[in-house]
């Protein structure tokens, strides 16, 4: 696609991110094997249930009806799209949904987050839901998740949410004045890749929220120096959701401190294969 536009514009299958998400060269789009519409999903219930429900209840609120609607979309349409993988869908509470939400204890109010290489909207659409006061941009360089974004934010009735579909170094290329509080990405590449897209997005004093597995702490330690070149600060590992949701989720936040002029890296080379979970 040449330069951005606001809305997801072409319709296809989405699928989890395996691709491609923010930097670099937008991948081209291959087929992929796709459930039938004919065949049938097993079915799963979308409700959480157990020490899942608790930790819905207590974390999404009034909203959590609204949540559960979004967990009906991927794990029913989701499924038969290719978004994820069946053997997601029993757990999509536990290992997305839950796993996203925590971040929002860590978010301050009428925030302007941009969710890069949102592909399912984890974590962005999950904030989203969770947070009526958050603006946020799902920012997604494929067509065909752009297009499932700009699907599930009608559906959800999510008035302050925008997809974009378009690269990380577009937007800041393109001239745009509109820099958010927060960036937020969830295992999307290497910590100094990550933030050479993200840093940019945010500005001074904003964050750059890196959900993380157990990686977080190590690669802390390798990037720190390339951090500081880029502009932000020294990175504090939090861990969102003690006490609520076990494990909690690993969280790498970097302030931006300086702006500085530097060229974004090559964009990530996925594999296929089933959604991961960074916590």
């Amino acid at each position: 696609m040449d330069g951005m536009s606001d809305r997801g514009r072409s319709p296809g299958p989405a699928d989890h991110r395996h691709e491609d998400r923010s930097g670099g060269d937008v991948a081209p789009e291959r087929s992929v094997a796709v459930r039938p519409a004919t065949m049938p999903v097993p079915p799963v219930d979308a409700a959480p249930t157990g020490a899942d429900l608790v930790a819905a209840e207590w974390l999404f609120g009034d909203r959590l009806s609204l949540a559960v609607t979004y967990a009906e979309l991927l794990i029913g349409d989701g499924v038969l799209r290719g978004l994820i993988g069946p053997r997601e869908a029993p757990r999509i509470w536990e290992r997305h949904l839950l796993n996203c939400v925590v971040v929002a204890e860590i978010i301050p109010r009428n925030a302007r987050v941009i969710d890069v290489g949102s592909g399912a909207g984890l974590p962005g659409v999950v904030l989203a839901v969770a947070r009526p006061d958050l603006s946020v941009v799902l920012l997604e360089p494929l067509a065909r998740r752009a297009a499932f974004l700009t699907e599930v934010v009608a559906a959800l009735g999510l008035d302050q949410t925008t997809v974009v579909r378009g690269r990380a170094e577009e937007w800041v290329q393109g001239g745009r004045d509109d820099r958010a509080g927060i960036a937020t990405a969830r295992a999307l590449a290497p910590l100094d890749r990550l933030v050479a897209w993200c840093l940019p997005l945010v500005v001074e004093g904003g964050s750059v929220l890196a959900l993380k597995g157990e990686s977080a702490t190590e690669e802390v330690a390798t990037h720190r120096d390339v951090i500081a070149r880029l502009g932000g600060g020294t990175p504090a590992v939090r861990r969102c959701g003690v006490g609520v949701i076990e494990p909690p989720t690993t969280v790498i936040e970097i302030v931006r401190e300086r702006a500085v002029r530097t060229g974004a890296p090559a964009g990530p080379r996925r594999t296929r294969g089933r959604p991961r979970s960074p916590a």
